[in-house]
């Protein structure tokens, strides 16, 4: 597993796909506006900034973690190669389940398809894709960089 898709480019989602970068995998960051994605890749290098001051990594782990980040506005694309994809897309159930059957059509079949809903039941995010048994729910807790628990 090496191709990470973080889907939601907010607070979770960013810290999701920080994680993931900072940890070696190739991560596609995706969110439907351009702007929100450029704040979420800002947050990010801020956040490394911080962790560079503190001496916690070096300059050549912070361009790395940047350079492990990929940024799309179009989900089949974003999606197209991922081996896991972390759905952090607000707590709606409609935009979840719509963005669930998205990503049941347009993942490889072997892409493990995961939410980090904390209100919302897994079944009924499985049950709307074609591969319920690869379908899960990971929750991250905020802020993601810093807490050391999923």
């Amino acid at each position: 597993m090496k191709n990470i898709t973080v889907i939601g480019a907010g607070t979770m989602g960013n810290g999701i796909a920080h994680v993931f970068a900072q940890s070696g995998y190739q991560v596609s960051l995706v969110d439907i506006s351009q702007d929100s994605l450029d704040r979420a890749v800002g947050t990010i290098s801020k956040n490394l900034d911080r962790m560079l001051a503190k001496e916690r990594i070096t300059e050549a782990e912070k361009t790395a973690t940047l350079g492990n980040i990929k940024t799309f506005t179009v989900l089949k694309e974003a999606i197209a190669d991922a081996d896991l994809c972390v759905e952090a897309a607000t707590e709606n159930v409609d935009l979840k389940l719509r963005i669930f059957r998205d990503m049941d059509e347009h993942a490889p079949e072997k892409c493990i398809l995961s939410t980090n809903t904390s209100s919302i039941s897994i079944t009924q995010i499985a049950a709307e894709t074609k591969r319920p048994e690869k379908v899960i729910g990971m929750h991250f807790m905020n802020p993601v960089p810093i807490m050391k628990l999923v």
